[in-house]
């Protein structure tokens, strides 16, 4: 299963907005994991004004905002090929 990462940092509303939007959406299909950036300088540093950012790795779907278009694409490709 894929994995998602939410770079988010405590108190930041649009950090839970995004989680709460994606959650429903990749339920079965990825699993999410939260990242508080202010926990490591070096992310703190990468993502400060940028949060929220959602990732795959090191591919950045999104940030800011959830866009969800770039998130169904991103889960379509993970989708077997016939």
């Amino acid at each position: 299963m894929a994995e998602l990462s939410v770079y988010s940092r405590q108190g930041c509303h649009l950090c839970e907005e995004l989680i709460e939007i994606l959650l429903p959406i990749v339920r079965g299909r990825c699993d999410v994991r939260v990242v508080d950036i202010d926990a490591d300088s070096e992310l703190q540093e990468r993502y400060n004004l940028r949060v929220p950012v959602l990732a795959a790795g090191d591919i950045e779907i999104c940030e800011g905002h959830l866009d969800t278009a770039r998130l169904y694409a991103f889960l379509r490709s993970l989708e077997p090929v016939d």
